[in-house]
């Protein structure tokens, strides 16, 4: 049976960035690879109702050995890496028994304690890191590969008792889109984890309430020879819109249970150009806030005389509503690292998950670490030894809900 770091060094050969750019479900068509490899790798391993649609949802069973009812539970992770850095040919770099300083990437990348303290405290550890080119992948190969060795572990010893397990692999999560074609029937589980984390320790039932907005500039565009009192210039009205925003809600400026505006993309040109945010806050009423002061923003230039218009599109809901009224499958998570001598560390994600969207579609689904760090770019890395506490963290939720609903 490989070990999870020689699973996770497999999977992220494979291309899987998604592409904002594509509606089509995958985004990209390395993602269905992925998931036709993990497929064959599930029926090898002798997993039960294994199957993948043409979405890239790939579902499969390890049917319970106990003789009395025990709820399914299930665990979920995503094939697709971030649009924000390159996942293609990535080069691993693993490090054995980090001995601190500075760890040379490539080029004259590298990753520095000075601008990532948290390394001083991972010396010994085995590390993998990329070579500075692209992302890595941890997010989330990192959670596949800890599941499917949680899993293949339990099935080689009958002496562990545990109730059905349901294993869950999503497409696009990173643009939003990875429980849009959920089948949360078929998938058959009560509640499930997403292991979709960051450090040791990570246990998160809150997220984000998100939104994107779009607001789209109508200018007037006149040869700038001829330009004086004619020319409207969208490019300037949406920069102008921009420089008045608030900076200190922005992500670079905010932390915990604080939200923010993101200008995630500028496009167009003097006729017409457009603004994209993102809109994030852990509270309706907060996110409802928010909404407005764009609004009165768009407003007050219409007023003005100025084309402005704003366009809103609903993304996930924070979904501490749906899984505080089940807590029990907080303590189960929390009592399966207690055992390991982990300190669970509850705390909201300052994103979104397919948990989210999950919770809402009536699969409560709170998320557990990888021992992943610094997702979504070229300084990503992975703890080898984090990674295997997920792998036993997996398989001690499974024994004790087992153990749970034991008569």
């Amino acid at each position: 049976m490989p070990a999870v770091l020689d699973r996770f060094l497999g999977y992220v050969k494979f291309d899987t960035q998604a592409n904002p750019n594509n509606p089509a479900l995958p985004s990209s068509s390395g993602q269905l690879l992925l998931a036709q490899a993990l497929q064959r790798e599930l029926i090898e391993l002798g997993f039960s109702d294994v199957s993948l649609d043409e979405h890239g949802y790939l579902m499969a069973k390890l049917p319970g050995n106990v003789d009395y009812p025990v709820p399914a539970i299930g665990f979920i992770a995503h094939l697709d890496t971030a649009p924000d850095a390159s996942g293609a040919n990535v080069k691993p770099q693993v490090i054995e028994r980090y001995a601190g300083g500075v760890i040379a990437l490539g080029g004259n990348d590298r990753l520095d304690p000075a601008q990532y303290p948290v390394l001083n405290q991972l010396l010994g550890q085995t590390l993998v890191t990329t070579d500075g080119s692209t992302l890595l992948g941890a997010d989330n190969k990192a959670g596949i590969a800890a599941i499917i060795s949680a899993l293949a572990q339990i099935k080689a010893d009958p002496t562990l008792a545990h109730g059905d397990l349901c294993v869950g692999f999503t497409p696009d999560e990173e643009i939003g889109r990875g429980a849009d074609l959920f089948d949360v029937a078929k998938f058959g589980a009560q509640w499930a984890y997403t292991i979709d984390g960051g450090p040791v320790g990570e246990l998160e039932y809150e997220n984000f309430n998100g939104a994107s907005a779009t607001i789209r500039f109508i200018g007037n565009s006149v040869h700038p020879g001829s330009a004086k009192g004619k020319l409207v210039n969208a490019l300037s009205l949406a920069c102008a819109f921009q420089q008045q925003m608030p900076i200190s809600e922005t992500p670079e400026h905010t932390e915990g249970y604080q939200g923010f505006y993101h200008l995630v993309a500028i496009s167009g040109g003097t006729a017409e150009a457009s603004l994209n945010y993102i809109v994030r806050d852990f509270s309706d009423t907060g996110l409802l806030a928010r909404q407005r002061f764009l609004q009165a923003q768009v407003d007050a230039l219409t007023a003005n005389g100025i084309d402005c218009r704003l366009e809103w599109h609903d993304g996930y809901r924070n979904m501490k509503s749906m899984v505080e009224p089940h807590p029990h499958i907080i303590e189960l998570a929390q009592q399966a690292m207690a055992q390991l001598g982990i300190t669970p560390e509850i705390k909201p994600i300052r994103g979104g998950t397919d948990g989210a969207v999950l919770s809402f579609k009536g699969l409560p689904c709170p998320n557990l670490f990888t021992g992943g760090y610094n997702f979504h770019g070229k300084h990503e890395f992975l703890v080898v030894e984090q990674l295997e506490q997920a792998v036993a963290t997996i398989i001690n939720i499974a024994l004790l809900t087992a153990k749970r609903y034991q008569p």
